[in-house]
Formats: C-alpha cells, structure tokens, sequence
C-alpha cells in the first residue's frame, strides 16, 4: 500500500472520482493518508462529494505526475470515519487541511477510508 500513497503523493494534486446518479463526478483533492490497509481522503459537508460518497461509496483516485507519463488508477469502496484521532494525525501530516478546519472536531471536516479493491499503475 505505501507504493501506492508515495506516488501519490508525489502528484500533489489528485481526482476523486465518485458516482453522480448515473455519471462519474471527477474533482481534484491535495490531502491523502495511509493508515494500515485504507486510505483517507477529507471533505467537508458543503460540497457534493461527500453526499456522494455517502449514497455510493463507490470511488476511484487517478494521479499523475506532472513530470512523466506515469500515473496510478485506485479503485475502491468508501466509508464515512469519525474516528477523531485519525482526523488528528490526519490534520498533521497534511497540513493545508488546518487552513480549512479548526479543529479535528470541526463538524465540516469530513473524512472518508476507502478500502482498496484494485490498483493500475501505467
């Protein structure tokens, strides 16, 4: 798994992709966490990616590097956390979430464990 979130991380900005009643959603994300066999993506409650996720947790990560062509496709099954402490250590070790959420606590901070299903790199 930590092949997967090195290269990612080394895109910088990220697509999630999510289901929109019939029709993929695609919109980019910065801030990613790995922790044991999930990933971790963060919303907030003012968008439509977490209605989405929350109707249809369904969801694919694309990331390229700018560099080259070399990019990954992540396909997997999101699930709504809460768990405070992972926000925590979330807001830590990507820090551009502080400048949109006070607190782990924040109600609009939301986060999302994706259990990984399949995995291309190209």
């Amino acid at each position: 798994m930590s092949k997967i979130i090195e290269f990612i991380k080394e895109c910088e900005c990220f697509f999630v992709i999510t289901l929109n009643g019939e029709y993929p959603a695609a919109r980019p994300f910065g801030a990613i966490m790995e922790r044991g066999d999930k990933l971790y993506v963060a919303t907030h409650d003012g968008n439509e990616a977490h209605a989405q996720l929350r109707a249809d947790g369904h969801v694919q990560i694309i990331a390229k590097k700018t560099a080259s062509r070399e990019w990954v496709r992540v396909t997997g099954i999101a699930e709504e956390c809460a768990d405070t402490e992972l926000k925590r250590q979330f807001m830590e070790e990507c820090p551009v979430l502080k400048c949109h959420y006070e607190s782990a606590e924040s109600e609009r901070f939301l986060m999302f464990a994706i259990s990984v299903k399949n995995v291309e790199f190209h």
